[in-house]
């Protein structure tokens, strides 16, 4: 399923306080008419990952925003998403949550259920960045607010690349034809727990070159839970699911990213 992304607005700050842990300030990305001759949009309640592109358009050159499931089939189902049990570990029922259509409860449940069985953490740092340079790239699905109380799909766009080998993680925001915003850090691991620093920020507007901004954090202190960090629960090819500082939980879906041409 393909889609495309016109312009962007900011978020309200009042959505975003259970989640200063995530990620930096994102955008709320909504779709226009008319802007571009070949017009096709997100739909909200399709999986998704997304891949950034570039196109002609009338009346200026834009960034579309693409979107497809990595290796998932694609469903409709409204299954549970309370986690599978046949072999004694609780796993996510994947295409049910991506399809966004679960119950939250039922997602809460879930989350409750896996942060509770403590799995092993050993093939955790592996999974989530690979074993090579660039690592990879998860989008953020559902937010959860601190004990679970309450949680919502993550209406916005925010994707994180880790990467093991290096240590190294990336936070980006896309705003379609108006250019991109990442920050790039360090992180450091230990057991289950990811303590992370970004150091600088990367601006691009529009067709210029982009900006790269230091945050002053290029010191090799090694990150600490003094720092942003996430504890890991569960995390396997397809999902992962962890809790940040400020005690809110989330899962992503493991996406495949291209950069803008």
């Amino acid at each position: 399923m393909w889609s495309q992304i016109v312009t962007t607005a900011p978020i309200p700050s009042s959505t975003t306080s259970s989640l200063s842990w995530v990620s930096p300030p994102l955008f709320h990305l909504q779709p226009q008419a008319n802007h571009c001759t070949a017009s096709s949009f997100i739909h909200p309640h399709l999986p998704f990952s997304f891949a950034i592109t570039e196109k002609r358009c009338r009346p200026s050159k834009i960034t579309i925003v693409r979107a497809s499931l990595e290796g998932i089939t694609s469903t409709n189902t409204s299954a549970s998403f309370l986690p599978q049990q046949d072999d004694e570990q609780p796993k996510p029922n994947k295409n049910a949550a991506k399809t966004r259509k679960v119950p939250k409860d039922e997602v809460l449940s879930a989350l409750s259920v896996i942060e509770k069985a403590k799995l092993d953490p050993l093939n955790f740092l592996e999974t989530l960045g690979g074993t090579k340079s660039p690592g990879r790239t998860w989008m953020l699905i559902f937010t959860a607010e601190k004990k679970l109380k309450g949680g919502r799909y993550f209406p916005f766009t925010a994707v994180q690349r880790f990467d093991a080998e290096a240590r190294r993680i990336e936070n980006g925001v896309y705003l379609g034809p108006i250019g991109s915003l990442t920050f790039e850090g360090r992180f450091s691991w230990k057991k289950r727990i990811m303590a992370f620093i970004f150091e600088h920020m990367r601006i691009k507007l529009g067709p210029f070159n982009p900006l790269e901004i230091s945050l002053g954090n290029k010191d090799d202190r090694e990150p600490s839970t003094k720092d942003p960090f996430f504890i890991w629960f569960y995390v396997d090819e397809e999902i992962a699911v962890a809790r940040g500082r400020g005690g809110g939980t989330a899962f992503w879906c493991r996406c495949r990213r291209v950069t803008t041409s």
